[in-house]
């Protein structure tokens, strides 16, 4: 189970901070975790990624006012979101490659959580 927080309504030029935590006794590993947003009616587009060793990549939309991380300790990845502007209102979900006790390899998301920026 992957459990998003940390939406909300925000002011252009805000910043906040949203979490994702792998809950459940079954989970073995994790591998990559990221970030993925959508609007209504539009495709999913990816955010961000981070590697289990740390290493991070953020789509050019966000690079410079976003910033990807985690906490392995605690199954955790988090999107700081500075300088938000209106078009980063969107639905945000976040994405995990989890091996799931007694499973496979697998990718696992979120249900989302919205983020909504006033102008």
């Amino acid at each position: 189970q992957l459990q998003a927080s940390g939406g909300g309504l925000v002011q252009a030029g805000a910043s906040k901070r949203l979490s994702c935590v792998a809950s459940g006794s079954n989970v073995i590993s994790i591998n990559d975790m990221a970030w993925y947003r959508q609007a209504p009616g539009e495709q999913r587009e990816w955010v961000a990624r981070i590697t289990l060793g740390g290493i991070t990549n953020l789509a050019d939309s966000v690079k410079g006012r976003f910033t990807i991380s985690r906490d392995n300790a605690k199954n955790t990845v988090y999107l700081q979101m500075n300088s938000l502007k209106p078009e980063d209102t969107d639905v945000y979900y976040c994405y995990a490659y989890i091996k799931p006790f007694g499973g496979v390899w697998a990718d696992f998301w979120g249900k989302g959580t919205q983020v909504t920026v006033s102008s």
